[in-house]
């Protein structure tokens, strides 16, 4: 069976992916990463850190939309998701909401689709797409 269309479905999925993660970045661009120093602090992990939150939420998501060093941008954001993931989301983790949702579904589609990008990288229609291998 000839499969068509993987690097469309990839485009369309790098596009929603980094969207919605875009987002969360843009959130903290505009309102500051001051919760997250405090999580940070919580932890014992130094405040700075809270910093590079903007690499997986907002520089790496862009470059997934466009396609650019995807696998690095996908690992960054995978990272993030981990971090955040530990960090916040482990309470309760089999926990499901009033609409029957797993309470930690937004997350894991952040994570578990990073970790896909790491494997499959952007596809054929992304700017660092090597045309001469066609």
């Amino acid at each position: 069976m000839k499969q068509k269309n993987i690097d469309l479905g990839l485009l369309i999925f790098r596009i929603t992916l980094g969207i919605l993660m875009f987002m969360h970045g843009f959130h903290k661009l505009i309102n500051g990463v001051e919760p997250i120093k405090g999580m940070l602090a919580e932890f014992g992990l130094p405040s700075f850190l809270a910093y590079g939150v903007h690499l997986g939420e907002t520089i790496a998501p862009l470059f997934i939309i466009f396609g650019f060093r995807t696998r690095l941008a996908a690992f960054a954001l995978t990272f993030v998701m981990i971090v955040a993931f530990l960090m916040v989301h482990t309470q309760d983790l089999l926990a499901i909401t009033g609409t029957g949702a797993w309470a930690h579904e937004g997350i894991a589609l952040f994570l578990l689709g990073g970790l896909g990008l790491i494997f499959t990288g952007a596809g054929k229609y992304a700017l660092s797409y090597k045309h001469a291998l066609d």
